[in-house]
């Protein structure tokens, strides 16, 4: 094959054609003859090749400076020099590019071919050493020093001769499809010289390699590093001819066992014995699974065809465990099996009731979505789905609706979920393959018509590997999932059956078209009255079977659990709580164990178990003073109380907001400082030295990004309380946007914000008046304890929250004063 010396294009050039050439021609026209120095030649450099002296190796000859040398040596009649490139990416090497050791060669023959590319023969001759590089010449030319083998006749030399000639003649023997004539040429080969040069140019080694070779003058050191890389190559050599008779003995065992079946089906059918027959008495088996899963027409057909071409094939087969595979899960699944159970409501109330407090708006809706279930059981229905913060009872309230409807239930958790074949399933091309998560559900519940609990929708994420959201939407569109066709299997299942209910933290990541097939039911959190309550409930009698306790053996009070709620856990959902008290449990058990006959627990044990509360009450102390408000916030994990606060310096006039606020809050608080101004007269503020002032907004918790509409109100009544010396009343947050003409625009989160005021131990709220019909959310007992105040512009927020004015003191005073230039 021949060797690429460079792949540039070449210039045209005059050759002789292979099959018309047997002696080197003169090349008539093109280029002119140069003279060079006796003791120099013209240079060609190659890639990736070294080229030994007595070999002969075909070059391709492309870059212009390779033609122009070649062309040179061909009309003179002269040797060229082969010089390997020191980087093979090198389009137009240098002499730094070069190696300065090369060989001296002799164009045997030059060949054209049809596509314009130009081939020379060479034949090495000799070592050569880069003396001196000329210029002037349109190819590279140097002054060289011919090097000579100088062989010496020595003991040393003749044993590695001899140990040379045997390792080849053994790695020919390893070498697969080696010729015989390479067997025959070493046996001609009488000098270790050109032996060793013959051996290095053949091996399988890198081009680096080979170069250091041919840059061995000394002829031990030369024979060493062949022997060498010679014994390396054997090795390697040896290691690949034992795995391939290990192969070819698990072939031949593998065709020796088919044979021998083929054999024994032979000497069965000549007996009269088919019914010995395993193979076939498993294919009536399959057969027979196959009239029991009752499958639609067109699955069975194709389901029969599988079988069929499962009969044909040898269990030896590699493809058979699949398709056995695959026509296991066709006969698994559940084409025709529907639950048992009837859905009555009278129960359904009573196990709502007993696995959930509260709630009542969720479990009306609930009882809506069961008796129109019961009233048209093939009605497509709503698609549910629960969104709120974790620990609200969002999956509990899906068991409950299975068990309410005598359905079995499966979970298939979406968290994490990017690939778009987790849904689908994945295609049948290579072996471990298997149906999408859907699918998988269906096959465990074991009828199609279960309660499946899509969980976390909202952490499906798109890759390169397809959209599982997208995917989704064939899935819930009872339009669509009649016919849901999943990849591994091929055949469309009927998907109409199953109770889908979804539940998510946030409904911002979930795309429209997929938030458009699903019915929103929120689930905000929990008052610190039904925390109790479910604690008494639920958890502390589940969390006393996990610890082995019963309920005369430990004892919480209700002082003990509203204690933890209160100091211990500030979270919408129940979670943290039942964790809180499985550290009470604990604790009772050591005493127990010890020989306690019953623990009671008190809100003075409470402190001594856990250690200091991990919340206290700060409202009151942080909004002492001109400049602080309280607002409200809604998040992922339920709503929380922020502080904003603000600080006048001495300065320029400019607006300075830190705590990591979003694009949104920024906007807001620049809105609230302009109406601030433009109100200055109304509000008692003196504005006329505001351009001698820095005004600092800050949240703090800066490490923590905050954004959203809703901060308006608070940025205004704290520049407010900075700018007239006025406190915010400790006991008042509030919540809303506002425009530059000062009007109170609505927000979302309005139940989130209100229970965490109330978390908060805040009494007061300041709402918009347009979300004064969002307090139907709110529970009843949370409405009773606080006082809200409805605002349609600013005003009534300044009547509201902003108290007497302070006096300010002379170190305050100290601080706005500019000091003397």
């Amino acid at each position: 094959m021949t060797q690429d010396a460079d792949n540039d294009s070449p210039p045209p050039i005059e050759v002789t054609q292979a099959s018309q050439t047997k002696n080197v021609p003169a090349l008539p026209g093109g280029r002119p003859v140069f003279v060079l120095p006796d003791d120099a030649i013209a240079l060609v450099p190659v890639r990736n090749l070294v080229l030994f002296p007595g070999m002969i190796l075909p070059l391709t000859v492309g870059r212009e400076g390779s033609v122009a040398a070649a062309q040179q040596a061909v009309r003179t009649e002269r040797p060229i020099g082969i010089l390997l490139q020191k980087e093979s990416g090198k389009e137009d090497p240098s002499s730094a590019d070069l190696h300065h050791v090369g060989t001296v060669a002799q164009i045997l023959r030059v060949i054209g071919t049809p596509d314009g590319s130009h081939h020379i023969i060479c034949q090495g001759m000799q070592r050569f050493i880069v003396k001196e590089y000329l210029t002037g010449y349109p190819f590279l030319a140097a002054r060289i020093e011919k090097v000579s083998d100088g062989e010496e006749a020595s003991q040393d030399i003749e044993a590695r001769f001899i140990q040379l000639k045997n390792k080849a003649h053994e790695a020919l023997e390893l070498l697969p499809q080696a010729p015989p004539e390479l067997a025959t040429a070493l046996q001609g080969f009488n000098s270790p010289g050109p032996l060793a040069d013959m051996v290095g140019g053949f091996m399988d080694i890198k081009p680096e390699e080979k170069q250091e070779l041919l840059a061995s003058f000394n002829l031990q050191t030369r024979l060493d590093r062949v022997l060498d890389h010679l014994v390396k190559r054997i090795e390697v050599l040896r290691l690949t001819k034992e795995i391939d008779d290990k192969t070819k003995a698990s072939l031949d065992k593998r065709q020796r066992e088919y044979v021998l079946r083929e054999q024994l089906k032979s000497i069965h059918h000549e007996l009269g014995d088919g019914d010995g027959d395993d193979a076939g008495a498993e294919i009536k088996e399959m057969e027979k699974a196959l009239v029991e899963a009752k499958m639609p027409a067109d699955v069975e057909t194709h389901a029969r065809k599988e079988l069929k071409r499962l009969a044909r094939m040898p269990e030896a087969s590699g493809e058979y465990s699949m398709a056995r595979s695959y026509f296991d899960w066709l006969i698994e699944l559940p084409w025709s099996k529907l639950s048992e159970g009837s859905i009555d409501l009278a129960a359904a109330r009573k196990t709502l009731d007993d696995d959930h407090f509260g709630l009542e708006k969720i479990k009306r809706r609930i009882l809506e979505y069961l008796a129109v279930r019961k009233l048209n059981p093939d009605g497509h229905g709503a698609m549910l789905c629960f969104v709120g913060p974790p620990g609200v009872g969002k999956t509990s309230l899906g068991q409950s609706i299975a068990k309410a409807m005598g359905r079995k239930f499966v979970r298939v958790s979406l968290g994490g979920v990017h690939d778009e074949s987790e849904i689908r399933g994945h295609r049948r091309t290579y072996i471990g393959s298997l149906p999408g998560n859907i699918i998988q559900a269906i096959k465990k519940a074991g009828t199609r018509d279960c309660v499946m609990l899509l969980d976390e929708i909202d952490k499906l994420s798109r890759s390169g590997h397809g959209d599982p959201t997208s995917a989704m939407l064939e899935v819930l569109d009872p339009a669509q999932n009649v016919n849901f066709r999943d990849a591994y299997l091929g055949v469309p299942f009927d998907l109409s059956r199953v109770i889908f209910i979804c539940t998510a933290n946030m409904l911002d990541t979930v795309p429209g078209p997929l938030r458009d097939r699903m019915e929103i039911i929120d689930l905000p959190g929990y008052t610190a009255e039904e925390k109790l309550q479910i604690a008494k409930r639920y958890l502390v009698k589940r969390q006393l079977i996990e610890h082995g306790l019963g309920e005369d053996r430990c004892v919480m009070t209700d002082a003990s659990i509203q204690r933890l709620i209160r100091d211990y856990t500030r979270e919408a959902g129940v979670r943290n709580l039942e964790r809180e008290l499985g550290a009470l449990c604990r604790n009772a058990a050591v005493r127990v164990a010890d020989g306690a006959h019953q623990v009671r627990i008190n809100a003075t044990d409470v402190a001594e178990i856990l250690g200091p509360p991990k919340y206290e009450s700060e409202v009151a102390s942080r909004t002492s003073v001109p400049g602080v408000a309280t607002g409200l916030a809604w998040t992922p994990v339920g709503g929380d109380i922020l502080f904003i606060e603000a600080s006048r310096t001495p300065g320029s006039g400019r607006l300075i907001l830190t705590g990591q606020l979003g694009d949104v809050m920024k906007e807001s608080a620049q809105a609230a400082l302009t109406l601030v101004k433009s109100r200055a007269e109304e509000l008692h503020i003196d504005i006329s030295t505001l351009d001698k002032s820095d005004i600092h907004v800050h949240v703090p918790a800066g490490a923590v990004p905050k954004d959203g509409p809703s901060a308006g109100v608070a940025m205004f009544l704290c520049l407010t309380s900075l700018l007239s010396n006025r406190s915010v009343r400790h006991d008042t947050a509030m919540t809303g946007e506002i425009s530059l003409r000062g009007l109170v625009l609505p927000v979302g989160g309005v139940k989130e914000k209100v229970l965490a005021a109330l978390r908060a131990g805040i009494k007061r709220v300041m709402l918009p008046k347009r979300n004064e019909k969002d307090l139907r959310d709110v529970p009843k007992e949370a409405r009773d304890k606080m006082e809200f105040i409805f605002l349609e512009n600013v005003d009534g927020a300044v009547k509201g929250a902003l108290g007497k004015r302070v006096q300010a003191s002379p170190s305050n005073t100290a601080k706005l004063r500019r000091p003397k230039s």
